[in-house]
């Protein structure tokens, strides 16, 4: 009897401490970006008193505009399992479009139609070649960083392209009411990457495909077409960042958007999207582009040299790699 009564008590603690174990981890799981968006908030509060003020809140939303942006299409590629590291390069050679364009007279929203419609094609040429030959994205978009970061340095000279036109510049320094233009573009494009990814069947079938490719296809799904669309909604995206970067430089630089296709991974993966795939959400992606741009101003208030900051962001992007890969483990 006594040892019945014994074993029912180490059967009642054994299944506290599972409870527990289950418990921390949801809560790492579902609220550890949250976490440590806020722990970093109270921290940079803390350490400068120049942070926590309304006009550096602003600046930081306004400096966050073009990742977040890179940030939502990235998102996209990398649930079906993609990446896209010529992201970077295609900021570049956006914004020596569209500045190009401006220069040489054509107006404002034709200049810029015809850059998104260039980011399209870039990205529906790189999905097509990902989907159809079977090329890793890995290589695919590695190949293309040097391509495009050769085509704006040729169309360029070498040379930034300066842009006078006052109200292209509104896009990038520009107000709208009380609110800075390129966070109403930010949230405009968050909104559109949101309801796409989870309110339609595009969305479903990317992650779907993300999930598993095989099954995907075994289910009638265009698995080709899909992911040639979502490079091609990518390279659009893309380009837009690319726009609102050249208005708030007025010039269009082939050096533009240099490494920030890392900053966009990082932001993405922070925000708990797997590498791997099938899994991630737009509202998370944004956490992430928080946690980064609240880094990278905090660095900057305490004068930390880009040197010891690239360093910084290297270990975090290493962490949050780490800890996706651990979660992915742990779920499997």
């Amino acid at each position: 009897m006594l040892k019945s009564t014994s074993s029912n008590v180490n059967l009642n603690e054994n299944n506290q401490m599972t409870n527990w174990k289950k418990t921390l981890f949801v809560i790492f799981d579902k609220g550890s970006t949250t976490i440590g968006l806020a722990l970093l908030f109270i921290i940079m509060s803390i350490v400068t008193t120049d942070f926590l003020t309304v006009d550096n809140l602003i600046n930081v939303m306004r400096q966050s505009a073009v990742l977040c942006i890179m940030a939502v299409a990235m998102t996209f590629i990398i649930i079906t399992g993609g990446i896209d590291l010529s992201a970077g390069s295609q900021l570049a050679v956006s914004g020596v479009v569209v500045s190009g364009l401006i220069v040489a007279g054509v107006p404002i929203p034709l200049a810029i139609l015809i850059t998104v419609m260039v980011g399209a094609m870039i990205g529906l040429f790189m999905g097509t070649v990902i989907s159809t030959q079977n090329i890793p994205p890995f290589i695919v978009t590695l190949a293309m960083t040097t391509i495009l970061s050769g085509i704006a340095f040729v169309y360029t000279a070498g040379t930034p392209i300066v842009i006078t036109d006052a109200a292209f510049r509104q896009i990038g320094r520009g107000y709208i009411g009380p609110i800075p233009t390129a966070i109403v573009i930010m949230v405009l494009v968050a909104i559109i990457g949101y309801v796409l990814l989870s309110h339609t069947r595009f969305g479903r079938y990317v992650y779907t495909i993300g999930d598993n490719e095989e099954a995907a296809r075994l289910c009638g799904i265009n698995v080709k077409r899909v992911k040639t669309g979502v490079y091609a909604f990518g390279g659009a995206i893309m380009a837009i960042a690319g726009i609102v970067l050249a208005s708030r430089l007025s010039s269009g630089s082939p050096n533009a958007g240099t490494g920030s296709e890392l900053d966009a991974i990082a932001a993405v993966v922070l925000g708990g999207t797997n590498l791997f795939g099938g899994e991630g959400k737009i509202s998370g992606t944004l956490m992430g582009v928080a946690i980064i741009s609240i880094l990278n101003n905090g660095l900057n208030l305490l004068d930390v040299s880009s040197y010891n900051q690239l360093m910084i962001k290297g270990v975090v992007i290493l962490l949050a790699v780490w800890l996706n890969s651990m979660k992915a483990r742990r779920k499997a």
